[in-house]
């Protein structure tokens, strides 16, 4: 049995309110909510739109935000990975 595998690629992004939506090249439209990428959720409507499709469509990137997104890992529906630097720290109880 033959298997076509076909990589996800992004062609364009578009905003509203509450989503991200990425055309991909075979001409899926995949809607993502920012809630999934604090970074973006928070930005502003100039700040989302400056992005670059990196690696030939296989990625999302925002250099002014430090945000980077797989277009694999959106199909997958995977949101952000990485831990906030301002995560509250758990306090270490005293040794007894």
């Amino acid at each position: 049995m033959n298997t076509l595998t076909v990589k996800p690629l992004a062609k364009t992004i578009t905003f509203d309110s509450v989503n991200m939506w990425v055309e991909l090249a075979d001409g899926r439209k995949l809607g993502v909510p920012l809630a999934y990428f604090p970074r973006l959720l928070h930005a502003t409507a100039k700040q989302r739109l400056k992005f670059e499709i990196s690696g030939g469509g296989t990625g999302l990137h925002w250099d002014a935000l430090n945000e980077d997104i797989s277009v694999s890992a959106l199909l997958l529906g995977y949101g952000d990975q990485t831990i906030p630097a301002t995560a509250p720290q758990i306090p270490q109880q005293p040794a007894a």
